[in-house]
């Protein structure tokens, strides 16, 4: 992760130990929900659908707290040459926002399934809410992607100009080094 030419940096080491946390919660709630649905095999007393919806809502939310986690980790601590930070981000919001976007779709599905299996038509009001608000979410999305689009390809274009230019400049060096080799023997 660290490369020999980077300093220490305080900033890196704290987002590896945030990636790490958000990480490390994704893998409780992994083991959380199969230790749910597995009690629920075994205990007949309370219903098997209770159990599944709790175990696919840990799921989802440690889908959610592994990509932060990826997010997180990656936004400070990458190395990558000529790479935008505008693109960066980009990247990861569109990544985030989808997941989020993924979560409480199937939160208001299951609600759904919940609501009409428990006969409380009246409650449906709240995964309907849950589904305008992830479509409103979708479409901020896509108005920061609209509006970040020129300013991420002008930044990435003149990156790519700044690295052709410093590699060009490295190839130029050593050829003129390689020339003066044989003239000095």
């Amino acid at each position: 992760m660290f490369s020999g030419t980077r300093p220490f940096e305080y900033k890196t080491v704290v987002a590896l130990l945030f990636s790490g946390i958000f990480h490390l919660i994704a893998l409780l709630l992994v083991f959380l929900a199969f230790s749910d649905f597995f009690s629920g095999l075994w205990n007949p007393e309370i219903e098997m659908v209770t159990h599944v919806i709790k175990s696919i809502n840990n799921l989802i939310i440690a889908l959610a707290m592994y990509e932060l986690g990826v997010g997180v980790g990656k936004e400070y601590t990458s190395d990558v040459a000529g790479e935008s930070i505008f693109v960066s981000v980009r990247r990861t919001i569109s990544r985030f926002v989808g997941t989020v976007c993924i979560a409480l779709v199937l939160e208001a599905l299951i609600m759904i399934i919940k609501y009409s299996q428990l006969e409380l038509a009246g409650n449906l009001y709240y995964p309907v809410a849950i589904l305008v608000a992830c479509a409103l979410l979708l479409a901020s999305l896509g108005v920061f992607l609209a509006l970040t689009r020129r300013v991420c390809e002008e930044d990435q274009l003149s990156c790519n100009i700044q690295h052709q230019s410093a590699s060009a400049t490295q190839g130029s060096a050593a050829e003129s080094s390689a020339a003066a080799q044989p003239a000095r023997a």
